[in-house]
C-alpha cells in the first residue's frame, strides 16, 4: 500500500484507465507520477493490465528503480524509464510510455512527427527518436529494462516534452498528470492526422505544419483548460469500463 493521498491514487488510476479507452495503451504500457508526500520515490501500477488498474495496484518505486510494496510485488519491467526521467528532469512530474499505434510509424521511418493542429504544439519541430542500438548494440528485446537503458533514452529525450522509441512506442512528460494523461492523447491524434494530410498532400511538403509561435501559443493556452478533457475522457472510462464488466 502506498503512502501517497487517496486523491492522487485515485487519478493514477483514472489515468490508466483513460489511456486504455482511449487507445493510447493496451495490455501493456504505462504511467506514473511523482509521490505527493515524499521526494524519492514515484507512484506506478504493478504489473497489471492498465485496464484492470485499481488502488490496490499502485505501488512505489524509487529512483534507482526498486519497487517498495508490503506485498512484495513486481512493477513493470520498463520502470527505468520513469526512474531514469525523473532523476535527469526535476521538471517532469508525470510519465506516460506507450505503444500507441498511429505514432510508431513515425519512429521507424523519414518522416517526422510534427505538430498539424493546436492540440499538439507540445511536440515541436524536433521530435527525437531514441535508438536503443545505440546503447544496447543489434541484439537486444528492445526494452528499456535497467538504468542504463533509462537513462540513455532520458538523454534522448533531452528537454522535450515527447520522445519516439524506434520500432517499440514513445514517452510523453508533463508537468502533472492530467497533463500528460492529455499528451499522450493528443500525440496519437496528431500522428493520425498527420499520416492522413500527407496521404492527401502526397508527401510531407504538402502539409502546412504549426509554426513555432503557433506551437508555442496553442500549447500555453491548452495547459490552462486540461481539467475539461481530463473530465470528459474520465466519465467516458468510467462508463466503458462499466459496460465491459457487466
Amino acid at each position: 500500500m502506498t503512502t501517497a493521498s487517496p486523491a492522487l491514487v485515485a487519478d493514477l488510476v483514472c489515468a490508466n484507465h483513460i489511456l486504455y479507452v482511449e487507445g493510447v495503451v493496451d495490455g501493456f504500457g504505462h504511467v506514473s507520477v511523482r509521490h505527493d508526500g515524499r521526494d524519492d520515490r514515484f507512484l506506478l501500477a504493478c504489473g497489471v493490465a492498465p485496464a484492470t488498474v485499481t488502488a490496490a495496484d499502485i505501488v512505489e518505486v524509487d529512483y534507482d528503480g526498486a519497487v517498495h510494496d508490503a506485498a512484495g510485488r513486481r512493477s513493470y519491467l520498463e520502470r527505468f524509464i520513469h526512474s531514469e526521467i525523473y532523476k535527469a528532469r526535476p521538471d517532469v512530474m508525470a510519465i506516460v510510455h506507450s505503444h500507441s499505434p498511429a505514432v510508431i510509424p513515425f519512429g521507424v521511418t523519414r518522416a517526422t512527427l510534427r505538430p498539424v493542429c493546436h492540440m499538439s504544439g507540445f511536440l515541436g519541430f524536433s521530435t527525437p527518436v531514441f535508438e536503443i542500438r545505440d546503447a544496447a548494440g543489434d541484439d537486444n528485446d528492445m526494452l528499456v529494462k535497467n538504468a542504463a537503458l533509462g537513462r540513455a533514452l532520458a538523454a534522448s529525450l533531452g528537454s522535450n516534452l515527447f520522445a519516439l522509441m524506434r520500432g517499440h512506442g514513445s514517452v510523453t512528460v508533463a508537468h502533472s498528470l492530467k497533463l500528460v494523461v492529455a499528451r499522450a492523447i493528443w500525440a496519437e491524434m496528431n500522428a493520425r492526422l498527420q499520416t492522413e494530410a500527407m496521404r492527401i498532400a502526397g508527401g510531407d511538403s504538402g502539409v502546412n505544419y504549426l509554426t513555432p509561435g503557433e506551437a508555442t501559443g496553442s500549447m500555453a493556452i491548452n495547459e490552462t483548460v486540461v481539467d475539461r478533457p481530463w473530465d470528459f475522457w474520465k466519465a467516458r472510462a468510467r462508463t466503458v469500463l462499466a459496460s465491459l464488466s457487466r
